[in-house]
């Protein structure tokens, strides 16, 4: 994938969240500890990565999700952010998204010239359960950011969150299930009431995956993988897209020329919309994150 930037990696377990955290897993795979933090030296500046033509590798507008290995605000990392900041100071033209769950740390730890937010920075908190949503949701509506969403990833325990989404100001809700050894059940009726939640306030509401353990009424749901996860939670039919485009004033973007799969920004406003993308591999037409996606080791094949 080309959506995704660590500059670093590796992290400290916080909250509950955490208990059952994918990067540890996977580290523990290969031998290695999740907990051992170290900056990534290949990687670190990846988003002025460069083609053999001098052309970014990562095009104008693409959404690139950051430190999905570690937290971009976590306290180890003090002493390479604000490189990292540089970095995304520098691509004025991408979409950065943020996810932390140490939202309480973020406004010491934002750049001198920060004001009201930069354009181009997408900014998320995690609530696993409604202790958490409670918690940070608060400092998410305070902290100085153009763009801000909740990420109720892993739902491990219902959540309601309408008393925030009242107030106008979180853009999306995005909700998945739990992966890897001992993971939390999922429950189709919390995912159904924070879906009702979020039309009720015309909030955009993305259920992206199940996770290992889904119930539905009472009966657990047979996943058998990833993809069959995302597409349980495609045809579930609690997706919502808000009557408010989510619209992100940045270099050679406009509202009439929104991101869609594998899709580089056109200069041709009438070449983008008169180009037609079929959906032909499975695993992309049940996917609810295609509208950010910015392709993989067979991009292009779906076309």
């Amino acid at each position: 994938m080309r959506d995704i930037w660590n500059p670093w990696h590796g992290c400290v377990k916080i909250s509950e969240g955490c208990q059952n955290c994918y990067m540890y897993f996977l580290d523990a795979q290969r031998d290695k500890s999740g907990a051992d933090i170290f900056r990534v030296k290949n990687n670190f500046d990846y988003p002025l990565h460069k083609d053999k033509k001098g052309n970014y590798k990562i095009k104008s507008g693409e959404f690139i999700r950051v430190c999905m290995t570690s937290d971009f605000f976590l306290e180890q990392a003090d002493e390479w952010r604000d490189e990292a900041w540089e970095i995304i100071r520098k691509r004025p033209d991408v979409i950065f998204i943020l996810i932390t769950k140490r939202p309480q740390r973020v406004e010491k730890s934002l750049p001198v010239d920060w004001g009201d937010g930069w354009e181009n920075v997408f900014f998320h908190i995690t609530a696993e359960n409604q202790k958490r949503a409670d918690e940070r949701i608060p400092i998410l509506l305070d902290l100085p950011f153009k763009h801000k969403a909740v990420m109720v990833a892993p739902f491990i325990g219902p959540v309601s969150i309408e008393k925030y989404l009242q107030k106008g100001i979180i853009e999306e809700v995005w909700c998945g299930g739990e992966n890897y050894n001992g993971s939390r059940p999922l429950h189709y009726e919390w995912v159904e009431r924070l879906s009702c939640e979020c039309k009720n306030n015309d909030t955009t509401f993305v259920f992206f995956e199940t996770g290992n353990v889904f119930y539905k009424h009472g009966k657990r749901i047979p996943v058998l993988n990833k993809a069959h996860q995302a597409k349980i939670a495609f045809l579930s039919d609690l997706n919502y897209k808000s009557s408010k485009p989510l619209y992100f004033d940045i270099p050679k973007i406009n509202q009439c020329s929104q991101i869609s799969l594998f899709q580089n920004i056109l200069e041709d406003k009438e070449e983008k919309e008169n180009k037609i993308f079929k959906f032909e591999k499975e695993n992309c037409k049940y996917c609810a994150s295609y509208e950010r996606c910015a392709g993989c080791s067979n991009c292009g094949k779906c076309r």
